[in-house]
């Protein structure tokens, strides 16, 4: 089974557990704007005013091997938080517009 079908399985199984109801009342678990920033860069992206998210992380892991763990719009930049293959925590924040790297700390 391929790892992503297994992660949609395993969380269509949680979801049926009992008190997993009060987990799904809340549209907010990611944060209460996550879906208008969401929003936001889609339609940043679409009008061609961003730069694809997908295009930064590339840009990333060619520069620093690793792996997402989280990313988003913040404002006029993205905020890629990075797992390198050493064990490092690396946050990236990237001009939307231009897909720059202003700086990873």
């Amino acid at each position: 089974m391929k790892p992503i079908r297994a992660l949609l399985v395993v969380a269509a199984l949680v979801a049926t557990l009992p008190g997993s109801a009060s987990a799904q009342r809340r549209p907010d678990s990611l944060g209460a704007d996550w879906r208008a920033q969401s929003d936001q860069a889609r339609g940043g992206v679409q009008s061609g005013r961003l730069v694809p998210l997908s295009a930064v992380i590339e840009r990333i892991a060619r520069r620093t091997p690793g792996r997402v763990l989280d990313a988003g719009l913040e404002g006029r930049n993205y905020r890629v938080r990075w797992a390198t293959t050493d064990g490092r925590r690396i946050d990236f924040i990237v001009d939307a517009e231009t897909g720059q790297i202003l700086s990873a700390n």
